[in-house]
């Protein structure tokens, strides 16, 4: 019996999850996939589409729909996490949290980062919990839910007899579109498994810096092709000659803390933000997903972000199951892998996939110029995170303090008991 359990079933991503397992059962058997959600409205509507989607593939495994996380968890061989705590709402109130203190409102970084750390980190440390008491012996815990690299630094600290892992879905982002730029340069098809990335950092604030297909190191073509193609374009994501000093590639979500400006300048334009965006994407989803007509994913999909999803997700269960030793970017403990930084730092990194467990592989640190960014970032990670698990004001406070994009020190008060009032509902921690 291998039973995989999704909390936060009925997130609109499920479908294509849902997909990725039907994909992948020559190699990985499952039998019962468990979907858990609080919402059951929700729940019926995606988890109604998933039994439609997986009885049009002649039902090789069963769906199962549940409220309850601890009966869903029982006996699980694999959890995967992917909720948003007062769901897409509260994503729009971080947005404008940011926008009224005249900063970043974004879901994963600054004050919007945090506010979502806050209200995510108690609820997955409880799914922790249950299944140290109820899931399989060893049974990973694989967190999707963003900030994926500050919820799985909470996880290692709080919950560590529970094996986890914070995946995301912007290396295999990357993979695929160096691959695109090789193919289109050598005319040849490069398949994704022949490939690896080397990046390094943290979750949203990563640096991809190395590229191998079959083994061969390709990066100096990758860095040269990428910075000629941004000397090309008349307005480049990327200043050229910074790329060409730092000869790495950045996570787009540096461009929050390199072009911060400019993303505020975007942020006056508002409404609609990315979160009200998101939700008529996710109105318009549902309405599809409840046509009794409908067992594919639909093509609107896509309009949701997140793209291969689906791949990351089910690529590492099944290496995981099959003992297969691939290599995988993911968010985990450095235990000593960059050995010149601090051993318990979660960090973005590629990572070795085995059934005994998934294990970061050693590499050279990152020069100052990203160093020094990463440290302040992790200092305000490693502050939230207490703040989450105590209902710590005081830590509250210092993270805000520490946040490069964060408030300026006179402001820090009035962020933090905003921040404390817009979540009120969700942070009882802060509350007592």
């Amino acid at each position: 019996m291998l039973k995989v359990t999704v909390i936060g079933g009925g997130s609109t991503y499920t479908p294509e999850l849902v997909n990725g397992f039907l994909e992948r059962l020559a190699q990985f058997p499952l039998n019962e996939l468990w979907l858990m959600d609080i919402d059951p409205e929700r729940l019926d509507i995606v988890g109604g589409f998933a039994r439609r989607m997986v009885e049009y593939k002649g039902n090789p495994f069963k769906v199962v729909l549940t409220t309850d996380q601890r009966q869903a968890v029982r006996d699980a061989d694999y959890v995967t996490t992917q909720l948003r705590v007062g769901h897409m709402e509260a994503r729009r109130r971080d947005e404008y949290l940011g926008l009224r203190h005249g900063l970043i409102g974004q879901e994963t970084t600054g004050v919007g980062g945090m506010g979502k750390a806050l209200r995510t980190i108690p609820v997955i440390l409880k799914i922790a919990h249950d299944m140290r008491e109820l899931a399989k012996p060893g049974a990973p815990l694989v967190n999707f839910t963003n900030p994926a690299g500050l919820v799985t630094q909470a996880l290692s600290k709080y919950a560590p007899e529970t094996p986890a892992v914070g995946v995301c879905n912007v290396p295999i982002s990357a993979r695929m579109m160096i691959i695109e730029g090789l193919e289109k340069a050598t005319g040849k098809r490069i398949d994704l498994a022949r490939t690896e990335l080397k990046t390094l950092g943290l979750n949203h604030l990563s640096w991809h810096r190395g590229f191998t297909v079959d083994g061969e190191d390709v990066w100096p073509q990758v860095i040269n092709g990428f910075i000629q193609e941004l000397k090309g374009e008349a307005e480049p994501e990327w200043d050229p000659r910074m790329i060409e000093i730092i000869r790495m590639i950045p996570n787009y979500y540096l461009q929050y803390f390199y072009y911060t400006a400019k993303k505020l300048a975007s942020q006056k334009k508002w409404p609609p933000s990315r979160a009200e965006e998101v939700i008529e994407v996710e109105k318009d989803l549902l309405r599809q997903y409840a046509d009794p007509a409908l067992k594919e994913p639909p093509a609107d999909l896509m309009k949701r972000g997140g793209a291969y999803y689906s791949t990351v997700a089910t690529q590492l269960l099944n290496a995981h199951y099959n003992d297969l030793g691939e290599t995988h970017v993911v968010n985990l403990k450095n235990d000593g892998a960059i050995k010149e930084w601090p051993a318990d730092w979660v960090l973005e990194m590629p990572a070795t996939v085995r059934k005994s467990g998934i294990t970061p592989i050693p590499a050279e640190p990152l020069p100052p110029a990203q160093f020094g960014l990463i440290a302040a970032v992790k200092s305000y990670e490693l502050l939230t995170v207490e703040a989450a698990v105590h209902g710590d004001r005081d830590a509250a406070y210092q993270a805000l303090l520490a946040n490069p994009i964060g408030p300026q020190a006179d402001q820090v008060q009035a962020v933090l008991d905003d921040m404390l009032e817009t979540h009120k509902e969700h942070l009882p921690q802060f509350w007592k």
